[in-house]
């Protein structure tokens, strides 16, 4: 063990060596590998980060959610015209979902209505996102209030002029004032503030709940009616801990279905969509572009190999005349393979270490001007990324290290002098 511990500090510092007396040959040959691991960690760090958004975006729905509409969250064999035909949720479905499907923790019914403008006074805030929603969505997705209330199920019933704001929205509107029990003006009504939600940040699509405002959803049915085309309803169910995703999912399909009086033979003109089957979808999505982007990568790791070969071919041919003192010193032919290898990787090793602190400052400097979507580079690529560099170092150091190894120690002193 001594002797290959040994090996390996005299490795680093033939490695090292070749650095010093050879910079322009050896910058060279290891940019491939350099440029190969920033490639390759670039890429993974960039796709994860966009995984760890995109999922941290979805974080406050459960994964057992269930989103009831016309249209399906990933591929499917139904031709999109036909999806196109399908008709919107409807109010009286979701309340009849409610009454009779069973193992159901809350259901609620949301509209997608268009941006509208908020008045108080003189303040103004323009395109603000409206969740028109019924009260369970509280409930649902985990809503967190930093003062007042949220509407409870009389109010969303009635569809009573009430609104809860985002704390972006509050600030612009009141200042330093209390919000609750202000009026403000909305679709040319008054609508009086109940409570204002604690603040959630930046989120990678824009939609943080800071610049939103909820409302009874049956307050903007009377205002849109049923059939608006500007509007997108959806049901969002979540089921009880404990209940059986797939059986829950055939039995809310098989409910609607009859509600709608469709024939055995038809098919369903409605998705079921669990926010499990999106996320599936997204890690299918960022499976693909990683490994699209490792084989982009891997091209330049070829030619780092290369560059590491040469220089190895190189380095025996500068010490051959060393190869053979130490073989007639009785040297082992594995004693001068170990050596060789070893110093390939550490070469390897110290190109992929370069590429790996270029992503890092990157990373930091791309984070610094994108506030919505945070580059980061995780321990595991780092890791990755070393390993890499020394698979490829091992790769590239064989031949180059075989060939020093069989070396006449006789011919390699006569070939060195």
């Amino acid at each position: 063990m001594l002797i290959y511990l040994r090996v390996l500090k005299e490795s680093f510092y033939f490695a090292i060596n070749a650095l010093r007396n050879n910079k322009l040959r050896t910058f060279l040959s290891l940019l491939g590998v350099t440029i190969g691991i920033f490639s390759i960690i670039a890429v993974l760090a960039a796709v994860d980060s966009l995984e760890r958004n995109i999922k941290g975006s979805l974080s406050s729905l459960d994964n057992s959610t269930i989103i009831l509409m016309r249209f399906s969250f990933g591929p499917t064999d139904i031709p999109r015209w036909k999806t196109q035909q399908f008709p919107d949720v409807t109010y009286d479905e979701y309340q009849y979902l409610k009454r009779s499907m069973p193992d159901m923790k809350a259901a609620s019914f949301v509209m997608n209505v268009p941006r509208e403008t908020l008045k108080y006074g003189d303040n103004t805030v323009t395109s603000v996102d409206l969740g028109a929603i019924t009260s369970e969505y509280y409930e649902i997705e985990s809503l967190q209030l930093a003062e007042g209330r949220f509407f409870n199920e009389s109010e969303s019933v009635s569809g009573s002029p009430v609104i809860v704001l985002g704390d972006e929205i509050a600030t612009n509107l009141f200042g330093d004032l209390d919000p609750l029990g202000k009026e403000i003006r909305l679709y040319g009504r008054k609508f009086s503030v109940i409570g204002v939600l604690k603040k959630e940040g930046t989120s990678l699509f824009g939609n943080s709940k800071d610049g939103q405002v909820f409302l009874p959803v049956n307050i903007t049915r009377r205002i849109y009616g049923d059939n608006n085309k500007s509007t997108f309803p959806q049901i969002i169910i979540k089921p009880v801990e404990d209940a059986d995703s797939a059986e829950f999912m055939a039995i809310l399909t098989q409910k609607l279905r009859t509600y709608r009086g469709l024939k055995p033979d038809e098919i369903s003109n409605f998705f079921v969509n669990q926010l499990k089957g999106l996320t599936d979808f997204i890690d299918n999505i960022t499976g693909q572009m990683n490994f699209i982007g490792l084989i982009i990568s891997g091209f330049s790791l070829l030619v780092g190999g290369f560059g590491i070969a040469n220089i190895m071919f190189v380095s025996v041919k500068e010490r051959t005349n060393l190869i053979g003192i130490q073989k007639s010193l009785g040297a082992k032919n594995r004693f001068i393979l170990s050596q060789f290898l070893f110093e390939a990787v550490i070469l390897a090793v110290i190109g992929g270490l370069i590429g790996l602190f270029l992503v890092w400052i990157i990373s930091i400097v791309a984070s610094q001007f994108t506030g919505e979507f945070e580059f980061v580079l995780s321990p595991w690529n780092m890791f990755l990324g070393t390993i890499v560099s020394a698979v490829i170092g091992l790769v590239s150091g064989i031949i180059p290290a075989i060939s020093a190894s069989k070396l006449d120690p006789v011919e390699a002193i006569r070939t060195g002098m």
